[in-house]
């Protein structure tokens, strides 16, 4: 009888313990996702990306220890890009980095009205439809806008 019992106690100990590591890797803190979606292939914009993670480094977030990046490459080939958007979305990611011109930002504006975009644009964003006014943009979508194009049309009026 002696023997049933502790056999019983070693089973319970022993499915307490296999649960142990499940139980610590439920505790270990989620680390944030940014996705990045770009309309061309990496080789051309190596530099930019590593220009984008000294940034986040400058700022406190190093890839890989406490933020993820997921990226995406369109290949220049602009009908993936709702694809890929979609695809970062079902990832969950904290934010959507769109880059490589207007394509990139209106597939991933079309693709969340929740997870916010971030972009950089040759366009103008209020004429695009991205947002409401440079002032406030409204919705979940803001970013960078060069307007230099502006100064070529007051220059010609």
């Amino acid at each position: 009888m002696a023997i049933c019992i502790r056999r019983r106690e070693l089973i319970a100990t022993l499915a307490g313990a296999a649960a142990w590591p499940l139980a610590a890797s439920a505790q270990r803190p989620v680390i944030p996702v940014i996705g990045y979606l770009h309309s061309a292939s990496f080789a051309p914009y190596a530099h930019l990306v590593g220009a984008f993670r000294q940034s986040l480094r400058e700022a406190g977030y190093v890839e890989g220890e406490n933020i993820a990046i997921e990226y995406r490459w369109a290949e220049g080939r602009y009908d993936r890009l709702p694809e890929l958007a979609s695809e970062l979305v079902s990832r969950h990611v904290a934010l959507i980095a769109a880059q490589g011109g207007d394509p990139p930002v209106m597939a991933a504006k079309a693709a969340t009205a929740t997870i916010p975009v971030v972009f950089t644009s040759s366009s103008d964003p209020v004429k695009l439809g991205l947002v409401a006014s440079l002032n406030r943009p409204g919705g979940n979508v803001t970013g960078f806008w060069g307007y230099t194009s502006l100064l070529g049309e007051n220059a010609s009026s």
